[in-house]
């Protein structure tokens, strides 16, 4: 799909003239620009990454409807057969970005979706099992990384998933997969989330939990956090069971904080309790 290609400072140049209106988006050469913009949706460049490709595509999607069908199925199809995993192997690579920023295009178009459908059942259930094998593998889940910006797989999968979540094509028996996916994406014993990751990843949680996702199923997790701790504590060393043991108690906390005084989440909040008494 993707040739002749703009170069990084062209490509920035005309989404910014676009973006100050002194061009159209009529006016320019749009097969090229689009492909251009997939070829650099993981500039190490934050501003041309964030600002302008994100930016531009959460304006012309949602914001201003610019994308047809045809070409939002396009970008849907290319960014989960060739973007989502981009790099997946590679530890602490810059493909993370492209990695991240490809999941916020997919939620875009899940977004755009759930308004227009226009995504066939096939495509929402490739999708589905798509981005649930990349939460699977993606192991690089730095938040800010200086000089390059925002890489936050997390957060962003995390969006993706929400929209997923909300599509009514999508199959519910995924629903405790994706949760024991983003479960684990969560906990794990190489870096402290400090970026509102918990806040995030708890958002399509509780999506899934209004569409049918029985609670015991989230308790059951939180039940067996003491104990995985207690086994972690004798596998690991002292630094990294102390970032999968904060890693837990803020998550815990931020769910502790969203079901008080939620009569329907009783069941849960109470377990979120007991829990952070036994790992305190």
């Amino acid at each position: 799909m993707i040739q002749n290609i703009l170069m990084a400072g062209d490509l920035k140049d005309k989404l910014s003239a676009i973006k100050q209106g002194q061009t159209a988006w009529e006016q320019v050469n749009q097969e090229q620009l689009l492909q251009s913009m997939l070829a650099h949706i993981g500039s190490t460049d934050s501003e041309l990454r964030d600002t302008y490709i994100y930016s531009s595509f959460y304006e012309w999607i949602l914001e201003k409807n610019l994308l047809d069908h045809r070409c939002l199925t396009k970008l849907w199809h290319y960014c989960l057969d060739h973007l989502l995993l981009n790099g997946i192997e590679e530890e602490e690579s810059d493909g993370v970005f492209t990695r991240s920023f490809t999941t916020l295009l997919v939620a875009l178009i899940l977004a755009r979706d759930l308004k227009d459908n226009f995504l066939s059942q096939d495509s929402i259930e490739e999708g589905q099992t798509k981005l649930l094998a990349y939460v699977k593998a993606e192991m690089d889940v730095r938040g800010f990384v200086p000089g390059k910006g925002w890489a936050h797989s997390v957060a962003h999968i995390s969006d993706a998933m929400d929209e997923l979540v909300k599509n009514p094509k999508i199959k519910k028996t995924a629903y405790d997969d994706m949760l024991h996916a983003l479960w684990s994406m969560y906990l794990q014993p190489h870096y402290i989330f400090i970026h509102d990751e918990d806040e995030r990843l708890l958002v399509p949680i509780f999506a899934m939990l209004e569409r049918g996702l029985a609670q015991n199923e989230v308790v059951q997790l939180i039940q067996q956090m003491p104990a995985t701790l207690s086994t972690l504590k004798d596998q690991l060393d002292e630094a990294n069971f102390y970032i999968i043991r904060f890693n837990c108690k803020t998550l815990l906390k931020s769910f502790f904080i969203q079901t008080n005084h939620q009569a329907q989440y009783a069941s849960l909040h109470q377990s979120i309790v007991t829990c952070l008494n036994e790992i305190n």
